[in-house]
């Protein structure tokens, strides 16, 4: 028996089939045929895209928010692993 590997779908391709599947000129089964789909990844697709539609227009004060706390975490982090450098490094030096 084969086995076969999962496709994968760039966002760009996603979102191209979803935005036909939106106009509605065309139904499902002719969009999933059309890109050898199944019509039921193309309305996980378009939910998921309507669902997260109204990120697009918020405001980039969360944006920059995240940014921050992401900045201040990675700050942390990295401070941890110069600590933990200098202290494997003390080991290292004292076994030896």
């Amino acid at each position: 028996m084969e086995k076969r590997s999962r496709r994968k779908f760039s966002a760009d391709f996603k979102t191209k089939v979803v935005l036909e599947a939106l106009k509605e000129r065309t139904s499902m089964e002719e969009l999933a045929r059309r890109y050898e789909l199944h019509p039921n990844q193309i309305g996980i697709w378009k939910k998921d895209f309507l669902a997260r539609a109204s990120t697009v227009f918020s405001t980039d004060e969360k944006v920059g928010d995240d940014k921050k706390r992401q900045d201040a975490l990675l700050d942390k982090l990295y401070s941890q692993i110069g600590q933990q450098k200098v202290e494997i490094d003390w080991l290292k030096k004292k076994l030896l």
